[in-house]
C-alpha cells in the first residue's frame, strides 16, 4: 500500500515532527487541528468560510449523519462533500464514541451495537461493516474502525474486553475495506484506558495490520492531564513514523501542546468552536471572556496580533455586545475568529519544529493557556 503520509522534519528535543498528508490530491500540512462539522457544518459557518480559513481537512460524525440525513440523501448527493459544497478532504469518526457518550441508548453485541437513536428513539445496529458502508457513502477520505472506548476509570476486566472488541473489530473493518478501497483510508483506533501496558500491546497490535494510519482514543475523556501526558509518553517511542498518527477528541492548545511533543500529528475537538458560540476567544494574550463588563467600551479589535477578517473589521465591544444582546452573528463571527487562531497557532507550531525552536514555542504558549 503506498504511504498517504511523508515525515519532513523533527524535533531534536522530544517527538515533534511536521509532515504532509497527502489525500486524494490534497495536500495537508502536519501538525493539524481539524474543525468538526458533526452533521455536515461547522456550527455558524459556511463552507466558503472554511474555504477562506483555509481547512484542508475537517472532521463530520458517521453517527449524526447516519441519523439525519441518512443514507439515501448522501448517496443521492453522491457523498457529504458535493452535499455541503466543500471540496477539500474529510474525516469520519465511526459512531464509537456515541457508543460511550450515549451510554444508555447502546447496547454490546458480538458483531456490533444496538442502539437507539436519541431522536426518536428508533433502534438500530452498528457494525464493523456498517460504518464503512456509512462511510463510503459519506464519502470521507479517512474513515475510522467502530471500537469500543472504555470509560476512565474502568477496571481491567472491562479495558480488556475493550480491547479484543477493538481489535477484532479493526481486522474486520481492515479486511471488509480492502475489498474496496475506493480511494478512502481506514485508521484503526488505540483503546487501553490510563493502562501503559494496555497501550502498548494495542498499538503493537493494529501497527501490525497495514492500515495506512493510526489514530489514539479513549485520551481527554475524563482523566486527569498528568494521566493524559503519561499514556502519550509510553506510546510515543513506538508510533511507526511512516503513518500519520490521529489523537482524536483534543484540541485545548495545552493538550494539543502534549499531543506534538509526543509525536501526534492530527488534533480535532469542538472545543474551539463550542466555546466561541460561549463568549470565549482565543488570542495571542490568552483566553478572554466577551461577555466580561471590562470590554463594554472596548475599541480594539478581539486580538492586536490577528490578522482575521473578524479582528481587522470589528471592535471586542462591538462583539461583546453581539453576544450580550444574542444576535446570531455574534456566533459565527467569535467562531471565525478561533478557527482563525487555530489555524495560525498551528502554522507557527510546524514553523517552530522546522527551525529548532519547538521547546521555546511550548514553554510560551503552555504558559499562556496552562490551566
Amino acid at each position: 500500500m503506498s504511504s498517504i503520509f511523508k515525515e519532513k522534519s523533527k524535533d531534536p528535543g522530544s517527538y515533534a515532527r511536521t509532515g504532509t498528508l497527502h489525500l486524494n490530491g490534497i495536500q495537508i500540512e502536519t501538525p493539524i487541528f481539524m474543525p468538526v462539522g458533526t452533521r455536515g457544518s461547522i456550527k455558524s459557518l459556511s463552507s466558503s468560510d472554511i474555504d477562506e480559513l483555509g481547512y484542508n481537512l475537517i472532521l463530520a460524525n458517521t453517527y449524526h449523519l447516519y441519523l439525519r440525513p441518512g443514507k439515501e440523501v448522501l448517496d443521492h448527493f453522491h457523498g457529504l462533500k458535493n452535499f455541503m459544497s466543500y471540496k477539500r478532504a474529510l474525516l469520519t469518526d465511526s459512531g464509537g464514541f456515541q457508543v460511550f457518550s450515549l451510554a444508555s441508548l447502546f447496547k454490546f453485541e458480538e458483531d456490533g451495537v444496538r442502539f437507539q437513536s436519541h431522536i426518536d428513539g428508533s433502534h438500530h445496529k452498528f457494525t464493523p461493516s456498517s460504518v464503512i458502508d456509512m462511510q463510503r457513502s459519506i464519502g470521507s477520505d479517512i474513515m475510522m474502525v467502530l471500537d469500543d472506548c472504555a470509560p476512565y476509570g474502568s477496571d481491567l476486566g472491562r479495558l480488556e474486553l475493550a480491547l479484543d472488541r477493538t481489535h477484532r473489530w479493526a481486522k474486520e473493518s481492515y479486511n471488509y475495506w480492502m475489498e474496496n478501497p475506493g480511494g478512502q483510508n481506514v485508521f484503526p483506533i488505540v483503546q487501553g484506558g490510563v493502562n501503559e501496558s494496555l497501550r502498548k500491546r494495542s498499538l503493537d497490535t493494529l501497527q501490525n495490520i497495514n492500515f495506512p494510519g493510526i489514530a489514539i482514543g479513549g485520551l481527554s475523556v475524563g482523566e486527569p492531564r498528568p494521566e493524559y501526558i503519561r499514556i502519550l509518553e509510553c506510546m510515543a517511542p513506538f508510533f511507526d513514523a511512516a503513518r500519520p498518527r490521529y489523537l482524536m477528541g483534543v484540541g485545548t492548545v495545552v493538550d494539543i501542546l502534549e499531543g506534538v511533543k509526543n509525536g501526534i500529528d492530527m488534533f480535532d475537538c469542538v472545543l474551539p468552536t463550542r466555546n466561541a458560540r460561549n463568549g470565549q476567544v482565543f488570542t495571542s494574550l490568552g483566553k478572554i471572556n466577551l461577555r466580561n463588563e471590562s470590554h463594554r467600551l472596548s475599541d480594539g479589535p478581539i486580538d492586536p496580533e490577528c490578522g482575521c477578517k473578524v479582528c481587522v473589521t470589528y471592535s471586542l465591544g462591538y462583539i461583546r455586545h453581539l453576544h450580550k444582546v444574542k444576535e446570531l452573528t455574534a456566533f459565527s463571527l467569535s467562531t471565525y475568529h478561533n478557527l482563525f487562531f487555530m489555524q495560525s497557532f498551528m502554522e507557527k507550531m510546524r514553523k517552530s519544529i522546522e527551525i529548532g525552536n519547538f521547546q521555546g514555542f511550548y514553554d510560551h504558549w503552555k504558559n499562556l493557556f496552562g490551566s
